[in-house]
């Protein structure tokens, strides 16, 4: 089985042809390739993920989920909002099931945007292996994007107990190059 079918969101096309004798050898046609690769392979991880999302959740019901108020939902405390949020998740979501990690939420705050809309401030925490994988960056960071694409959502950063379970590296590089707010 090839790792496109298996998926692997931390493996990217390289962006750049290295350069030789330092000058840059890359033509606009080597730079039009390289996008289509990984416009295609992006298309391909989606498209796996989305399916294997399907196989693992009712559709029906992440429907289900996705039509509810996140706000009315974190106002009643109701048990649905944890499954709520991880039906807004994109193809992170799939990696997250695949590890057998959930999100948890550390605390919520109701805030009120520009738009005088009320909408949550998130801090986050995950449950399961997947928080010590090394995708972990690319995992925060997608549950982030996803996460903030909802217009209930107006702030997502992450419970800095999280950084207790990664080692040096993998905490140093999560903190530099991971894209997200711990707190």
């Amino acid at each position: 089985m090839s790792a496109l079918v298996l998926g692997h969101p931390k493996i990217s096309a390289p962006l750049r042809a290295p350069m030789v004798d330092g000058a840059d050898h890359t033509s606009p046609a080597s730079d039009n390739l390289e996008e289509a690769y990984r416009v295609q392979i992006n298309a391909a991880m989606e498209k796996e993920a989305q399916r294997r999302v399907t196989e693992s959740h009712d559709p029906d019901e992440i429907s289900r989920l996705e039509a509810l108020s996140l706000v009315e939902l974190f106002e009643t405390e109701d048990a649905d909002l944890i499954p709520a949020l991880m039906a807004r998740l994109g193809p992170v979501r799939a990696a997250l099931d695949g590890h057998g990690g959930a999100l948890v939420v550390a605390l919520a705050t109701i805030e009120e945007t520009n738009s005088r809309r009320r909408a949550l401030s998130l801090v986050i925490d995950l449950d399961g292996a997947c928080v010590s994988c090394g995708a972990a960056p690319g995992t925060l960071k997608g549950i982030q994007d996803d996460l903030l694409m909802d217009s209930e959502i107006i702030e997502v950063r992450f419970s800095s107990e999280m950084l207790e379970w990664f080692d040096e590296l993998q905490r140093d590089f999560v903190l530099k190059h991971g894209g997200v707010v711990f707190v």
